[in-house]
């Protein structure tokens, strides 16, 4: 704003000095006078451009950091949930095999209580899913039992998942060769 009012001023008095060779105009003084005052509006409109430029270029910086921020916010936990996955995974591994007492299954409820109000959400991959490399990690491939699960998940050894949209771990699977 100061920059902009001192264009402002600076072409106030770039008029007043015109006005003032206009009213004492005689021969060659006038020649220099407006020599002057073009010199001034040259001077004027480079430092015009050079605001906007700047202007400019403060906007980018504002959006970009702002986005920054928010990219910040969203993954902060990513290490620390990352860090717990394997707990998830062994808590899965025992419900699977009858391993858990009641206790057990209310720990293992809090943790994916917690986890999920994080932002950690368990993506869907089953056998008879077709493999996608964007969201799976072939561990293994083993013959297909038959010919329309070539190419399919035969087995998820661990699940993937997803912390907001971005995938933090993709799931583990088995495929149909």
């Amino acid at each position: 704003m100061k920059e902009q009012e001192a264009e402002e001023q600076t072409v106030e008095q770039a008029d007043n000095q015109e006005i003032a060779t206009e009213n004492h105009s005689e021969g060659p003084a006038h020649d220099s006078d407006s020599e002057t005052v073009e010199s001034l509006k040259q001077q004027l409109e480079e430092a015009r451009n050079k605001f906007l430029y700047l202007y400019s270029d403060f906007e980018t910086y504002k959006r970009h950091t702002a986005k920054e921020r928010i990219d910040l916010i969203t993954s902060a936990g990513r290490e620390i949930l990352t860090a717990l996955l394997p707990i998830l995974d062994d808590f899965e591994r025992a419900r699977k095999n009858s391993g858990l007492d009641e206790g057990m299954t209310l720990i293992h409820h809090k943790l994916t209580g917690i986890l999920s109000s994080k932002g950690l959400a368990q993506f869907e991959t089953g056998p008879g899913d077709a493999f996608n490399a964007d969201r799976h990690e072939a561990i293994a491939e083993i013959p297909a039992p038959t010919e329309e699960m070539k190419g399919k998940i035969l087995d998820v050894v661990e699940h993937g998942y997803m912390l907001g949209e971005r995938i933090i771990r993709f799931a583990k699977v088995v495929v149909g060769q």
